[in-house]
């Protein structure tokens, strides 16, 4: 018996349309992206798609702002409007965002710069250097894009 509850709780869970519109979103931004990259290069493995549609950050559209739009629209259409988890959902959407744009994005260009300075620091030096993570963060254009994508398909569920 309890099993059975637990499967009809994860079933529900997975079937549920705010559930199945923010995972599509997150999924097919990064699709695109893995797209957008292979147009872009003139070589990528398979490896380097499995982990651009798994894993990749930055670039165009932005898997963060698709999932927290869809989610958002999700709650919308499933809880209305006036709900307190809409509200809560939408503020936390516009932070991700803003995240993405701002620091994300600035943290990434600062990383590149302190990359290139301890290149230049070897090269000429010969000093030991250890590279720092250069975090891709979104252009406006990416996180508009995004959001959009995440709007429609949260749309989509609700209406199909």
């Amino acid at each position: 018996m309890a099993m059975s509850l637990r499967t009809e709780s994860v079933k529900a869970f997975i079937e549920n349309p705010v559930v199945l519109s923010a995972v599509t979103s997150w999924f097919l931004a990064q699709a695109v992206k893995a797209a957008i990259m292979l147009l872009k290069a003139n070589r990528r493995s398979g490896r380097e798609i499995l982990k651009t549609i798994a894993w990749h950050t930055g670039g165009m559209p932005s898997s963060h702002a698709a999932l927290v739009s869809a989610l958002t629209t999700s709650l919308a259409f499933k809880e209305g409007f006036q709900s307190n988890l809409f509200a809560v959902s939408f503020f936390f959407s516009l932070i991700i965002m803003r995240d993405a744009m701002g620091v994300r994005r600035s943290s990434g260009i600062q990383g590149k710069s302190l990359n290139s300075l301890g290149r230049n620091l070897v090269e000429r030096f010969g000093v030991e250097y250890h590279p720092v993570k250069e975090v891709q963060g979104h252009a406006p254009l990416e996180v508009v894009v995004g959001a959009l994508m995440g709007v429609f398909i949260a749309a989509a569920y609700a209406y199909l």
